[in-house]
C-alpha cells in the first residue's frame, strides 16, 4: 500500500502525464486542421464539354479501356454542388461507376445570380436536362442513355423520364421525392400551407439563400448535427484521416448555392403543399407531366436513415410507373451516407452497377 507521499506523487506524475498527452494531442490537433488549406475535392479527371448559362456540362475521363454503351447522365441537386459524389477518391460513386465500365457525364449547375431568378421548372428540364441529352446521344451515336438522379436531382430526372421517355434507357432515382402527401418527415410538416408561405419568400429575396436552406436541414436532426458531429470531431481531431474527411464534408455541407425563386416557389406549393407530381397534374410549361409514361428499367435508391425524404415519398415512385422491370433497393444509410458511406461503396453501389450493367448493352472501345 502506497504511503501518502507516494500517493501525491504519484496524483502528481498522472497529472503531468496527461498534461503532456492533452498538450501532444493539441498539437497534432492543429498540424491537422491545416488539411483544410490544401483540401482538394472533385479530383476525378473530366473536362467541360458544353455551357449554359451557368450550367456545364462534364464528361469523365474513362477508367476503363472498354465502357458501356449506354452513357449515364448524373444529375444531382440545385441546392448543394454534385461533388458530394466525388467527395475523395475512396468515397467517390463517380469513380466506383467509372472503374465497372461507366461512361458518365454530370450536370453541374453552377451558381445563380440574382439575374436568374426567374429560371423554373421549363429551364431546368426542357432547356438544360433535354439540351444535355441531346448533346450526349449525338456525341455517342445513340438515341437514348440511362440516368441517374439524386435528391432534388433525381425528381427533376422523373420528370423529365415522363416528359421524354424514348430518350432514358434507364431510370436510376436516389434518396428522392415524388410524393409528398405525408408527414413522415419534418420537411413535408414545416411548409404545410397553413405555416408556410412560399409566395412571401420568394416576392421578399428573390433566390432563395444558401444559408437559409442550410439551416433549415441541419434543424432536421439537430442533435447529430449540432452536437453529437462537433463531439466526435473534438475527440478525434489528432487522427489526420478522420480530420481529412470532417473537413471535406464540412466543405460540401457549406459550400451550398442558392435557389432559384420561382424554381423554389412552384416547387412548395404544387409539389410539397399540393401534391401535383404524384397526381399527374403538375405541368412543365404546358406539358403535364404523366409519370405513367415512364416505362423503362428503373432502379429506385432509398435511404432509411433519410431525414429529408421519407421512405414513402421516393418509393411511391414504383406505384406511380407503368415501368415492368422495376426495384427499390432500401439502404441502410443517411441521405448522405448514399454517396459516402463505406458500406455504401462496398455494397450498394456493386449492385446498382450489375443492375446497371445487364441493361447497358454492349461494351465499346472508350472515347479518352
Amino acid at each position: 500500500m502506497l504511503t501518502p507521499t507516494e500517493q501525491i506523487l504519484e496524483f502528481n506524475q498522472n497529472l503531468v502525464n496527461k498534461s503532456l498527452e492533452l498538450n501532444y494531442r493539441a498539437q497534432q490537433a492543429l498540424s491537422n486542421l491545416t488539411i483544410y488549406q490544401n483540401l482538394k475535392v472533385g479530383e476525378t479527371e473530366s473536362e467541360v464539354i458544353y455551357r449554359d448559362n451557368k450550367m456545364t456540362l462534364l464528361h469523365y475521363k474513362p477508367l476503363t479501356e472498354k465502357v458501356h454503351k449506354t452513357p449515364l447522365l448524373v444529375i444531382y441537386a440545385l441546392i448543394n454542388k454534385p461533388y458530394i459524389l466525388d467527395l475523395q477518391p475512396d468515397k467517390s460513386v463517380i469513380r466506383n461507376l467509372l472503374s465497372k465500365g461507366f461512361d458518365i457525364y454530370l450536370i453541374d449547375w453552377g451558381t445563380p445570380s440574382d439575374s436568374d431568378k426567374y429560371l423554373d421548372f421549363e429551364d431546368y428540364v426542357e432547356r438544360y436536362i433535354d439540351d444535355v441529352v441531346n448533346i450526349i446521344c449525338e456525341c455517342n451515336g445513340v438515341t437514348s442513355i440511362s440516368i441517374l438522379g439524386y435528391c432534388i436531382g433525381g425528381t427533376l430526372s422523373a420528370i423529365y423520364t415522363a416528359l421524354h421517355p424514348e430518350k432514358v434507357r434507364n431510370f436510376i432515382m436516389m434518396a428522392s421525392p415524388v410524393y409528398f402527401d405525408t408527414k413522415d418527415g419534418l420537411l413535408h410538416i414545416m411548409t404545410d400551407r397553413q405555416y408556410f408561405d412560399a409566395d412571401v419568400i420568394v416576392d421578399s429575396i428573390g433566390n432563395l439563400p444558401p444559408n437559409m436552406l442550410n439551416s433549415s436541414f441541419l434543424m432536421l436532426d439537430p442533435v447529430e448535427n449540432f452536437i453529437n458531429k462537433y463531439s466526435t470531431f473534438f475527440n478525434n481531431m489528432d487522427n489526420r484521416q478522420f480530420v481529412e474527411r470532417f473537413l471535406r464534408m464540412e466543405h460540401w455541407i457549406f459550400d451550398s448555392i442558392p435557389m432559384t425563386g420561382e424554381f423554389y416557389r412552384r416547387y412548395i406549393k404544387e409539389l410539397y403543399q399540393q401534391n401535383l407530381l404524384a397526381k399527374n397534374e403538375f405541368y412543365v410549361g404546358e406539358k403535364c407531366v404523366d409519370l405513367r409514361k415512364i416505362n423503362m428499367p428503373v432502379l429506385n435508391i432509398i435511404a432509411k436513415r433519410d431525414t429529408q425524404v421519407p421512405e414513402v415519398a421516393s418509393a411511391k415512385l414504383n406505384e406511380l410507373i407503368s415501368s415492368k422491370d422495376k426495384k427499390i433497393i432500401l439502404f441502410s444509410s443517411g441521405h448522405i451516407g448514399l454517396s459516402v458511406g463505406k458500406k455504401a461503396h462496398n455494397e450498394l453501389w456493386p449492385e446498382v452497377a450489375a443492375w446497371l450493367k445487364k441493361r447497358s448493352g454492349r461494351q465499346i472501345k472508350a472515347r479518352n
